[in-house]
């Protein structure tokens, strides 16, 4: 099913709703929509034991926006859609998504169980999240989509191989580019401090074929999470197989 929903600031937000039982949301990570996905097909997996959640956050695809930006309005957003879904869910997030499922859940909304598949947590107060920050300000705000989208791939650890897999999807990130700002913004509000907050019970995933600084993230955030499990997944870099993965978030989930 189609639909959307009106967040608190009159940002309206689309989403598809899939399968049936409890209710799973999915949030995507940095530049990942309905025209470049990273999650709806984990998502058609779980439609066979919830009733699966996926939408377009602010800014992109099928979603409106609204300025000027702060994290609460997105986290507004999650809260939005976990209402239409029924008042509560559990939650998946892939990457800086997960860091954004960490904010929504860190301010109270209904969120039951939440499942971080590599979030890529940072240091507190790190200078160097605000100055790639302004570095893809500087870059959207002159029109150089292209290029903030390689500086943000590439400055995100990205193999070479799977920037060359990436080139044909380049005109869809360039539709979301300006979004990369928002995520970093996410992800300078998101350090250690504000995962103490999270009462939520989290299961904390990664890939055994992923770089050391994605695992190490992810071992940082399962330790710093009051109730929270670490798993190392087989998989390549920044990913599981869907088949594996869906396994793993229904059992949690239930």
């Amino acid at each position: 099913m189609h639909s959307t929903v009106t967040s608190r600031d009159g940002t309206v937000i689309a989403y598809e709703r899939s399968g049936a039982g409890p209710a799973l949301v999915m949030v995507d990570p940095a530049l990942g929509y309905r025209e470049f996905d990273n999650i709806r097909g984990l998502g058609a997996l779980l439609a066979a034991d919830f009733t699966v959640v996926t939408y377009d956050r602010r800014g992109r695809g099928a979603s409106t926006d609204t300025t000027p930006y702060a994290v609460e309005r997105e986290v507004e957003d999650i809260a939005a859609v976990i209402t239409a879904a029924g008042g509560s869910a559990c939650v998946y997030g892939f990457s800086s998504g997960g860091l954004l499922a960490l904010q929504a859940a860190a301010a109270g909304v209904g969120i039951e169980k939440l499942v971080l598949m590599e979030p890529p947590i940072g240091t507190d107060d790190d200078p160097a999240d605000a100055a790639f920050t302004a570095e893809m300000a500087e870059l959207v705000a002159a029109g150089r989509r292209r290029e903030a989208v390689r500086r943000f791939l590439t400055g995100c650890g990205v193999p070479e191989q799977v920037l060359a897999g990436m080139e044909p999807s380049m005109p869809a990130l360039d539709a979301v580019a300006h979004t990369l700002v928002y995520d970093c913004l996410i992800s300078e509000a998101t350090g250690t401090r504000l995962l103490a907050k999270v009462p939520t019970p989290t299961l904390v995933l990664d890939s055994q074929g992923s770089s050391d600084d994605l695992t190490g993230w992810a071992a940082t955030v399962a330790a710093a999470l009051p109730d929270a499990h670490h798993r190392s997944l087989r998989g390549e870099w920044h990913g599981v197989p869907a088949e594996d993965l869906a396994l793993v978030v229904a059992e949690f989930c239930r």
